[in-house]
């Protein structure tokens, strides 16, 4: 029996159903509705939407298992058979659905289990930059250093993407030196301190609000600096204090509360300074200073915002620097576990430390390489630390750090991945980083799977967790883009970084909160609670929320609810100048319903903009472009959704009228259920909890991957999903049966090339 099942995988699946190996139903459950519901419109002379159902009157056909199973999505969804005609009952589509899953679960059943195989994988920007603070505790920004990686599947992890060209290798070269100078410091800081200086007048700061200002600087050595804030002008005698913070990147370094009023001075200084001394990392930031919660300035006009007998304002920035810290920095004392000018002290750091940067043990010739750079230092002049720091930057550039290289088995043979591999997919999975010192330890004892839902545990607590909801869902919400929008500040003057940033912090939290909490998925479609800060909420008009801290909000009306009522998610989803009701749709079909439409057809007209809002609604509009047969197939499927979202403008602001007209966002879903506002389309999305989590299951495991899924992933992924919809769709399922799956935990050698006989002869 088993040699024929070996027979068997090689065997077109028709074959399979014509043999008769899964019954004799096919004419009872599938022909029936094929003939009485489908042919008369998809036919040999006419075959609407391009499809044509001749071909799968026959078991044989079962074969294009592809196009079988949009068949099926779209039969069970409603979709087809459209409106107007012969609709089959419940029990016809039911057993018809039935009858062909349950075929292709045999079919899955005669096929040996394919892992696939993930090509070498180099570290992208984001894996990089986290796997160097988590190695040196050096905070390194490989976005703004490296090119942009390229994405495959939606991800930009995918291994067959990640190539490294020339330019990149030169950006590493220098971000190895320059990091390995900023984690060991050994290099002396300059004599005299440096002064630089930002101002209004020379038109070197920028405004983002009246109570801020930002510079770009590069800070040349990592160390501590004098940042001197420029302050002119005094408020109304009896005038609070006000608190004004510094931030690098967006993130609070430290506050400070400085006076407004007048000094009491007989002659009027209109100028002033605050002094911030503060360790700054090297590297280019942006700088910005800011009174925080600043009630004063609201009712100025910008002429009396900056008059420097009505308002006290932030107009400069200096940096003096640098200056040596007091103690020693943290990356030195993590790596520097002796005294380097001991004997065999720099073999023990560099061994040390390579272990972690290429994540598995090293071989004593790996560290005699590495430690001969200190010895080249020594004969050089140098000391012991300087020639550590420059094994560091040899380490650096590595391919044993900069790629993920997994050992492959024979051609073809299949076999679980070691327990060292295992670590790396996990913690590059769930924190975009190399593993910490626990996991390492286990998979060098080869104990790492049996503890390994504890150890997955443990990982969703970390803080570190952080960049799933960062890089994963950032990807598959497509929130990551916000970067790049710009809503046009005439149609939407309250569009600011502010906004921007508070947008991407309400997707991420909550995006975090369903993960560390164990909620359902279904939270994703409808849930009654966000994260606000006074910045979005007064954006979405809920009343009650003061100061710039987010919190978990109840929402009290149907107006929000869910990631669908996301200013993130709508605001990606829509054009700088108005709202898209067909990205909007194809948005909906491809991130939470996993069947995204196909390309739209060539010469489709545009859309006239300048009607839109005033000679008829949106809705209106679109109406009339859509007229072509050939449009609507596709149309009717995604419009319904992306009006379904018309009530949030182009940056998620809830409004009822398009210009002059009243928005009308009532629909009928191609599965007949019908819905008036956007709070009941959300809740029809929530009855197809199924497809959504079947949807992310797919998102999720591409990317804990690296790789795209093929065809035999399916009964993997297929296996996840039942269990998560077992599990009442908890998020927690849903990460531990990925790393249970198949195609996590083993891989396939990689199979020869075929060879063309033509080819082949040319060559002899």
């Amino acid at each position: 029996m088993a040699v024929i099942i070996e027979k068997m995988r090689f065997l077109p699946l028709g074959l399979v159903f014509a043999a008769g190996l899964t019954g004799q139903t096919f004419e009872q459950s599938v022909q029936p509705v094929l003939a009485k519901n489908c042919a008369a419109c998809h036919h040999d002379r006419m075959a609407s939407g391009g499809f044509n159902a001749t071909p799968y009157t026959k078991a044989a056909s079962l074969s294009q298992r592809d196009d079988w199973e949009r068949i099926v999505q779209r039969i069970r969804t409603g979709e087809m058979p459209p409106k107007g005609v012969p609709q089959p009952t419940q029990a016809e589509v039911n057993g018809f659905i039935k009858f062909v899953e349950g075929e292709f679960a045999k079919a899955d059943k005669l096929v040996k289990p394919d892992p696939g195989r993930v090509t070498a994988r180099r570290l992208n920007r984001a894996e990089y930059s986290n796997t160097i603070r988590d190695l040196l505790g050096v905070d390194f920004r490989a976005d703004k250093d490296f090119p942009s990686d390229d994405s495959g599947h939606g991800f930009d992890n995918i291994g067959d993407v990640l190539t490294i060209s020339p330019i990149l290798m030169e950006k590493y070269l220098t971000a190895g030196e320059r990091i390995a100078a900023r984690a060991i410091g050994a290099d002396p800081l300059p004599k005299k301190p440096l002064e630089f200086e930002y101002h209004a007048k020379d038109k070197t700061i920028r405004r983002p609000t009246r109570s801020a200002i930002e510079a770009t600087h590069r800070v040349d050595w990592e160390a501590e600096y004098v940042i001197r804030i420029g302050l002119p002008g005094e408020r109304p005698k009896g005038s609070a204090p006000v608190k004004m913070g510094f931030w690098m990147d967006g993130k609070l370094l430290t506050t400070k509360m400085v006076e407004t009023q007048p000094s009491g001075l007989v002659y009027f200084n209109p100028y002033s300074n605050e002094e911030l001394r503060l360790a700054l990392p090297e590297g280019d930031h942006t700088f910005r200073v800011g009174f925080i919660d600043d009630e004063f300035v609201k009712p100025l006009s910008d002429k009396d915002a900056y008059s420097d007998k009505k308002n006290k304002y932030l107009n400069s920035m200096t940096f003096v620097g640098p200056f040596a810290a007091k103690g020693e920095r943290p990356s030195r004392k993590r790596l520097l576990i002796c005294d380097p000018k001991l004997p065999g002290c720099s073999a023990k750091i560099l061994s040390t430390l390579a272990r972690r940067a290429y994540r598995r043990p090293v071989t004593r010739a790996e560290v005699a390489a590495l430690d001969r750079f200190v010895t080249l230092a020594k004969a050089d002049g140098q000391t012991a630390e300087q020639g550590i720091q420059l094994a560091v930057q040899a380490m650096l550039v590595s391919p044993h750090f900069l790629f993920r290289i997994e050992r492959d088995p024979a051609p073809g043979v299949v076999r679980p991945i070691s327990d060292l591999d295992l670590a790396s997919r996990l913690s590059y999975f769930l924190w975009s980083s190399m593993p910490d010192e626990e996991l390492l330890k286990l998979a060098e004892a080869k104990q790492l799977r049996p503890q390994m839902d504890a150890q997955i545990r443990r990982m969703l607590k970390d803080d570190k967790a952080g960049a799933l909801a960062d890089n994963f869902a950032g990807q598959w919400l497509e929130t990551r883009n916000l970067d790049q929008v710009k809503p046009d500040p005439k149609k939407f003057p309250e569009w600011s970084p502010d906004l921007r940033d508070a947008m991407k912090m309400e997707t991420r939290m909550f995006f975090q909160t369903l993960l560390k909490e164990n909620r359902p998925l279904t939270e994703f479609l409808d849930a009654n609670y966000t994260f606000l800060n006074d910045r979005l909420a007064a954006h979405y008009g809920v009343p009650g929320v003061d100061g710039p801290e987010f919190r978990r909000v109840a929402l009290s009306t149907p107006e929000r609810g869910g990631i669908l009522s996301h200013a993130s998610v709508l605001t990606v989803s829509s054009y700088p100048t108005r709202t898209s009701p067909v990205i909007r749709g194809k948005y909906v079909l491809q991130n939470i319903l996993g069947t995204p439409p196909p390309p739209p057809p060539p010469d489709v007209p545009t859309l006239d903009e300048e009607a839109v809002g005033n000679a008829g609604s949106l809705r209106q509009q679109l109406e009339k472009h859509r007229s072509s047969p050939v449009c609507a197939s596709c149309h009717s499927r995604m419009d319904v959704l992306g009006f379904g979202l018309e009530n949030y403008d182009a940056t998620g602001k809830w409004r009822t009228r398009d210009g002059k007209f009243d928005i009308d966002v009532s629909g009928v879903m191609p599965s007949g259920k019908s819905f008036k506002t956007p709070a009941e389309m959300r809740t029809i999305l929530k009855d197809n909890a199924p497809e959504f989590s079947r949807c992310l299951t797919e998102k999720m495991l591409t990317y804990a991957l690296g790789r795209g899924l093929e065809r035999y992933d399916r009964k993997a992924i297929d296996e996840i999903n039942r269990k998560v919809i077992d599990s009442g769709y908890l998020f927690e399922t849903l990460v531990l049966e990925i790393t249970r799956s198949l195609p996590f935990l083993e891989r396939r050698g990689e199979l020869p090339k075929p060879t063309n006989p033509k080819t082949e002869s040319a060559r002899r």
